[in-house]
């Protein structure tokens, strides 16, 4: 049996992963590194891949079928990039206040 993980989880990896690239990109910190491998870590486990590269592909993919699903509508999810995801760290909750993904 496939598992396939719940969208709002990996949008949710999807943000968080782009907050901490734009937070590292602008020097935040060491921190963050670390936040960063975390979250690359989760979200191949999540999408069964064995790189970053691969899960996101995997998790752009499952999204996009999701989106087909619902007549190509995808949620609003706050966020300002036309994908949903954050473009600069002021697009991340607060500066510096990278969001967390609920289990």
């Amino acid at each position: 049996m496939l598992v396939v993980p719940d969208p709002k989880v990996v949008r949710g990896l999807l943000t968080r992963y782009a907050c901490l690239r734009i937070a590292l990109a602008e020097n935040e910190g060491r921190e963050r590194a670390r936040e960063l491998e975390d979250v690359s870590y989760t979200l191949c486990i999540t999408m069964g891949a064995r790189t970053v590269d691969e899960a996101i592909a995997a998790a752009d993919t499952l999204l996009v079928a999701q989106a087909a699903g619902r007549g190509g509508v995808q949620e609003p999810d706050g966020e300002d990039g036309e994908d949903g995801l954050p473009t600069s760290l002021s697009d991340c909750s607060a500066p510096g206040d990278i969001p967390s993904v609920a289990p």
